[in-house]
């Protein structure tokens, strides 16, 4: 129908956290939504992976953008900009891109990670 009803997960180290809500029949979705995590010093990777919610059978992965630990480190004062969306599946075409904004806030006692996805398409 040339359109998608995406929703997001995130996921920390492989464990799911968030599910965002469903934006119905569109290509670039908004969705308004913000979520605060606890996340542990010693995580590896925070993954968002964007899928085509479906009625009728199993939901598809549209595609995913991971955020390692390493990515933090090149990074040190944040990240902001669009990222493409890599494969889930090696069978499938993969199309589509995030604008992140990525960044470590406090200090060493108290440090928090803010990701915000300011656009996808």
């Amino acid at each position: 129908t040339g359109s998608s009803d995406p929703y997001c997960i995130v996921k920390i180290d492989d464990e799911a956290i968030i599910r965002t809500a469903t934006v119905w029949k569109t290509l670039s979705p908004f969705w308004g939504e913000e979520y605060e995590v606890h996340l542990q010093p010693t995580f590896h990777s925070v993954s968002i992976y964007v899928m085509d919610e479906d009625a009728l059978s199993r939901d598809d992965v549209i595609g995913k953008v991971c955020i390692t630990r390493d990515m933090l480190a090149e990074h040190p004062k944040g990240y902001s900009g669009w990222v493409s969306l890599s494969e889930v599946d090696p069978d499938e075409e993969v199309q589509g891109e995030i604008h992140l904004e990525v960044g470590v806030l406090g200090s060493q006692g108290g440090r928090r990670l803010r990701c915000t996805v300011l656009e996808a398409r």
